[in-house]
């Protein structure tokens, strides 16, 4: 009688068959059992995955956020320099004599054509007196002369005197001519000479350094005075080599000096020097600057920004707002608590005002995500701050 778990082959061996069989189908069950939980575990694990990302909320603060916003852009080039009075002149003495006035002192302001020094004129007097004598002489000389001539003249014509007589005596008129201008001339360099005894303002402005007293003896050339007019002022500015081709006259300038708190001064470029500084690679900029109320003085030093680019009034978001993706610039706009890209065409960009214009692609007043959060995506559901947290804010 054959054995249950056991039959015996033609060669008469025993094989082991049901026990076999057995693991074989418990092996399969349990791999297919694995497979199926397996798979089930993973497809629940990406179903709450998804569930997850889906329903997640990133709460913004104020500082995250910031509003498209209607203004004007400029983009500007930081100057700083001395200024220096447009009109400034040192008044020099014209002729050797003794100061008999000098009163006007520094700071005093002054009218062109008022008189500011005075010298002693007693010589220069008696010289004009004997100019004017010799003027007088020359005169009655010519006269003289011009009645010789006319009576040779008709002593010519009735052949009463030779025609050599009558040129010596033509001859003599002609000197007689020269001589009164002569006379003439050096009374003028007389009169000239005392007139330059008072001393005259030749602008109005102000006097800025004195430099003789009452009783000293000055020469020709000697300085008297330096008079500066404040009312116009230059900003002289160097400006490095490589910006100047964004440099055109014209620019605004604006500027601040110690002393005048917050108050702002304003230029205009005037000039530009075609020639670079000694021992650098900078340009000389002038900039003219209306200083009608004198507050500015010469040699004052100023600092400020130069105007190189200035936008109309147009929509603005910081640039921390903007991003690069795929080769475009684009935004995170939140529309209604979702995440929205939006792609945007740029204008001027200002980094001292941290803004950037937007020419095309958003309106003012759109919300824009503004700082870097690496999790925020286009899509993502967000929270908007509250009221009281922008407040405080």
């Amino acid at each position: 009688m054959q054995n249950k778990f056991y039959f015996r082959n033609a060669q008469g061996q025993f094989l082991w068959r049901t026990p076999v069989m057995v693991l074989v189908v418990l092996v399969i069950f349990f791999a297919l059992w694995f497979l199926y939980s397996n798979k089930t575990t993973v497809q629940a694990s990406t179903n709450e995955k998804k569930l997850t990302e889906k329903d997640v909320v990133y709460e913004l603060a104020t500082a995250d956020i910031a509003s498209a916003e209607i203004k004007e852009l400029s983009a500007q080039l930081p100057i700083s320099g001395s200024l220096v009075p447009e009109s400034q002149v040192t008044v020099r003495a014209k002729v050797s004599a003794e100061v008999a006035e000098a009163a006007l002192q520094e700071g005093v302001a002054v009218q062109k054509g008022q008189l500011i020094a005075r010298f002693t004129a007693n010589d220069l007097h008696a010289r004009l007196t004997t100019q004017e004598a010799a003027v007088d002489e020359a005169q009655a000389k010519l006269g003289l002369a011009q009645k010789n001539r006319l009576s040779n003249e008709a002593l010519l014509k009735q052949n009463y005197i030779s025609q050599n007589a009558y040129d010596t005596t033509h001859n003599g008129l002609e000197l007689a001519q020269a001589s009164l201008k002569s006379a003439l001339s050096q009374k003028q360099v007389a009169q000239l000479a005392l007139a330059d005894t008072l001393v005259r303002s030749p602008l109005d402005g102000v006097i800025s350094k004195r430099y003789v007293q009452p009783g000293e003896k000055v020469s020709p050339d000697t300085a008297l005075y330096s008079i500066v007019n404040l009312s116009r002022l230059t900003l002289e500015a160097q400006v490095p080599a490589s910006e100047i081709p964004r440099v055109k006259t014209g620019q605004q300038v604006l500027f601040y000096v110690d002393g005048y708190g917050g108050r702002e001064f304003e230029g205009k470029v005037a000039r530009i020097n075609p020639a670079t500084e000694a021992g650098s690679r900078s340009l000389m900029v002038y900039i003219a600057v209306d200083n009608a109320d004198a507050a500015l003085k010469g040699g004052m030093f100023a600092k400020g920004k130069l105007v190189l680019e200035k936008t109309a009034a147009s929509t603005t978001v910081p640039l921390t707002a903007i991003r690069r993706v795929n080769g475009a610039d684009v935004v995170y706009q939140i529309v209604n608590n979702l995440v929205k890209m939006q792609t945007v065409k740029l204008g001027l960009l200002s980094e001292d005002e941290g803004r950037v214009q937007i020419v095309q692609g958003l309106e003012a007043g759109a919300v824009v995500i503004s700082a870097r959060l690496d999790s925020v995506k286009a899509g993502s559901k967000v929270k908007m701050p509250s009221a009281n947290a922008a407040t405080k804010g």
